[in-house]
């Protein structure tokens, strides 16, 4: 069963001194809109895991620098999603992280989740971004890239 966590992980490269984040296009099923690579954190499994692993499955993507950000947020969980939980949920919390891949790598996607990936400018992923946790979560790994984390240490 799932933890009543989530990770969301921000994929970003640069082309030429531009800088692109990746978004991926849930299947009609699952709403059809766009989001970051996420997932939820399962069993005893850490976040950093989960996001490394929810990375891997949803994009092939093995990045060349993994950060956690300092920064998440909580949603209500609906009752579609009650059941992946053993306990009754009301909120989920959905962890940040940043992952730096390398420039030209296009993602691998797994088709039973996502039908269409598109690398963007900053700006165009805000307004593409259909939940406004997940927006606020960018702005956060925008401004954590304009700052120091330019040529911050990886981390795990």
């Amino acid at each position: 069963m799932r933890q009543p966590i989530q990770v969301a992980i921000y994929c970003v490269r640069m082309n030429g001194a531009d800088r692109e984040y990746l978004l991926l296009r849930r299947i009609p099923s699952g709403g059809g809109y766009w989001q970051a690579v996420s997932g939820g954190v399962e069993g005893d499994e850490s976040c950093p895991a989960a996001a490394r692993r929810e990375l891997e499955e949803e994009t092939g993507f093995a990045p060349a620098c993994f950060e956690q950000m300092t920064y998440s947020y909580s949603f209500p969980v609906g009752p579609e999603m009650r059941y992946l939980y053993e306990e009754p949920v009301d909120l989920i919390t959905e962890i940040v992280f940043l992952a730096r891949v390398e420039s030209g790598r296009e993602p691998k996607l797994d088709l039973r989740e996502h039908d269409a990936w598109q690398w963007c400018t900053y700006e165009t992923a805000l307004e593409m971004l259909y939940w406004p946790g997940n927006r606020e979560s960018l702005k956060h790994c925008e401004r954590y890239l304009r700052s120091d984390g330019e040529t911050a240490p990886a981390k795990e």
